[in-house]
């Protein structure tokens, strides 16, 4: 039996994601840069204040599930988290965000 055999015995029979998760954060480049830059944002304020991804979900009235999603940099947040996380966390991170491209 040959190895491309051998590998095709193992392969999946579902289609690997990979290609399609890689090709969203080329298209998305742009805005993951910002939903990176506010999850530092709000992990250093979380680190300096010694607040718990639990703690800040019961300020912003959501799940720890998701503080946890958004601390990852990935999430496509609305104006309305935005204005949730800067009065849970006392931040200004509109302001903070540069709107140059480059």
């Amino acid at each position: 039996m040959s190895t491309i055999q051998k590998l095709q015995q193992h392969q999946s029979a579902t289609p690997s994601r990979w290609r399609k998760e890689a090709e969203a954060r080329l298209r998305n480049r742009e805005w993951l840069c910002y939903s990176q830059r506010i999850a530092m944002q709000m992990l250093d304020k979380m680190e300096a204040e010694n607040i718990t991804q639990k703690q800040l979900a019961e300020r912003m009235g959501c799940s720890q599930q998701y503080v946890s999603k958004i601390l990852k940099g990935r999430e496509n947040l609305s104006l309305e988290t935005l204005c949730k996380i800067e009065t849970a966390l006392g931040i200004d991170i509109l302001s903070g965000l540069s709107l140059a491209t480059g």
